[in-house]
């Protein structure tokens, strides 16, 4: 009986765990409804610095002139199986702010060191991207871990600068990444497995009792 009780504890355990993973996806798949209406909207003009996070998700277009002696990189950064950098550039706004931009992507042998004078581009720029919270783990390209250390406001996401209309970069500037795929994660699968966990461990259990129970019915008998 108690391993029977053991392995009914652990069942419910991993149901319980199982159906955390499920609330959990179904979680990221109301985000990444919202961010798919969001990424549908019409493009928002960005004239100053007055975004917050409500712009988060949408696409934006926005002028200004590029401060590259502020450039950050995100590191590393894998682009079919090749190491590189993304080079992020402060673009300074008309009003004296600032928003970092992704300009994309750069390829470094040992992704971490990178020549960024071969990928800069003009001075003034007219950017269109997606409004995007910073990577986690990156407080290098974290507009709020650096406002400290710019001599100007800095608006409080990334703004990942698109490819061309038709795909593509200019030339000699970093290649753009396309739109982040909006995934359900591993959650399901994540699920799944608990779900099976549960599932030996109550067969598991009955099995042993069973076994353990056959000696003394056979001397019954």
């Amino acid at each position: 009986m108690v391993a029977l009780a053991v392995g009914l504890a652990v069942a419910v355990g991993c149901v319980r765990l199982g159906i955390w993973q499920l609330s959990r996806l179904a979680q990221r798949r109301a985000r990444n409804a919202a961010a798919l209406a969001a990424r549908q909207r019409p493009a928002v003009d960005l004239v100053g610095s007055s975004g917050g996070d409500s712009i988060l998700n949408r696409r934006v277009h926005v002028r200004g002139i590029y401060d590259f002696a502020r450039e950050q990189a995100w590191r590393p950064r894998i682009r079919e199986d090749e190491p590189g950098v993304d080079l992020v550039t402060p673009l300074r706004l008309i009003d004296g702010g600032a928003v970092l931009v992704d300009r994309g992507w750069a390829p470094s042998a040992d992704a971490y060191h990178v020549d960024a004078r071969l990928f800069r581009e003009r001075d003034s720029a007219d950017v269109v991207g997606l409004a995007l919270p910073a990577p986690r783990g990156h407080g290098d390209v974290d507009p709020r871990a650096l406002r400290d250390s710019f001599p100007y406001p800095l608006l409080p996401f990334v703004v990942q600068e698109l490819p061309l209309e038709g795909g593509g970069s200019p030339p000699g500037a970093p290649v753009r990444w396309p739109a982040p795929e909006l995934s359900n994660g591993p959650h399901l699968s994540y699920a799944i497995q608990w779900f099976s966990f549960a599932a030996i461990a109550v067969v598991g259990s009955l099995a042993l009792v069973r076994k353990r129970g056959l000696p003394r019915t056979q001397a019954r008998g």
